[in-house]
This record gives structure tokens, C-alpha cells and sequence, in this order.
């Protein structure tokens, strides 16, 4: 196991010390909670899911072998509880990808909605018409600062996948940004 802070105080979950889970959450619930957000897109369900990833790093600290880095280990727990709450909720974890998806029918109305956004605002939305899939590797890469691999070990895929999902997402961002510059 590495020598990090979160290592540390992972061993000292395993070990049932209740402070220890305290601190870790205290200390890195708002990314987490961001990462599970990304994915369910419902702060409600966001929050019943972060408890499940507490509680289930209560349960399973002691299986962490330090083969990655704890916060990588940790973001795929998330993630697959993420996935799990989706599923229970009847929703289709993998949402249609933009590609697949129908334009607009009145182009005006498009262009009048992202005419009043910020470019904040406006990635916000684009991001938002991503599927599920293609969101994960943005917010994986852009803001948690991860690499491929590691990225790949949180969603249980191959390297090469998570890198043809950024592929993907990079032209479907692309693709909505331009649309509303053109729509401005």
C-alpha cells in the first residue's frame, strides 16, 4: 500500500476506526460527490450515493492492495454505485450518444436558449448532451486530472476505450459548441 494520506487512511478504516472514515470523508466528500453528480445528475440521488460509497469503503478498506492510487480506487467504487442507483432507478445508465441523436426541430428556439448562456453556461449544457459514458472520461480527465489508465481501471475498460470515448466526446463537444456559435 502506498504511503499517501488517503492510504493512510484507508488502513486505519480497515482497522475500524471510525475517525478515520470521518476524516476521509470530511476531507474529500465534495469530489466525490462531484464525480457521482457528473454521473446521475440529480444532487438528491447524488448524496444517497455517496453514503453507499462511504459505507462501502467501511466495508471493503481492507481490500484496497494499493495497486493503484486510493482516490482512483476509490472513484470506481463511486462509480459503480453511481451505476447501480441509475439502474434501480430504471434509467438507462448509457444514455443515447449525441451522435445518435435527433437535431433540434425548430433551430431558432436552440438558437434563442444558448443565445442567453455564458460560455459557462454553454459547456455546462454541452456537457449535458453527452451520454453517460462519453461525460465520465471528460470529467475523469479534465477535472480530476487522471490519466487513461487509470481512468480505465475506475470504468472497467479497456485503455483504448476510454480512449475512443474522448475521441467521441471531444467531436460531440465540438459539435454542440459550434452549433451554438453558429445559432449566436
Amino acid at each position: 500500500m502506498n504511503g499517501g494520506p488517503i492510504e493512510a487512511l484507508l488502513a486505519r478504516i480497515a482497522r475500524g476506526d471510525r475517525r478515520a472514515l470521518e476524516r476521509l470523508y470530511r476531507d474529500h466528500h465534495g469530489r466525490i460527490h462531484a464525480f457521482i453528480l457528473q454521473r446521475v445528475g440529480e444532487p438528491a440521488l447524488a448524496a444517497e450515493v455517496l453514503n453507499d460509497v462511504m459505507l462501502a469503503l467501511w466495508r471493503q478498506a481492507a481490500q484496497f492492495q494499493g495497486r493503484s492510487k486510493a482516490m482512483t480506487w476509490i472513484l470506481g467504487i463511486a462509480h459503480h454505485k453511481a451505476m447501480d442507483a441509475l439502474r434501480r432507478r430504471g434509467r438507462d445508465a448509457h444514455l443515447t450518444d449525441l451522435d445518435d441523436a435527433p437535431e433540434p426541430s425548430d433551430e431558432a428556439d436552440v438558437a434563442a436558449a444558448l443565445a442567453a448562456l455564458d460560455d459557462g453556461e454553454l459547456l455546462r449544457f454541452c456537457l449535458g448532451k453527452l451520454s453517460e459514458t462519453h461525460r465520465a472520461v471528460v470529467h475523469l480527465t479534465f477535472f480530476e486530472d487522471l490519466a487513461y489508465p487509470e481512468i480505465a481501471e475506475i470504468l472497467a475498460c479497456p485503455v483504448g476505450t476510454v480512449k475512443t470515448r474522448m475521441m467521441h466526446a471531444k467531436r460531440a463537444l465540438r459539435r454542440c459548441l459550434e452549433r451554438a456559435g453558429a445559432a449566436a
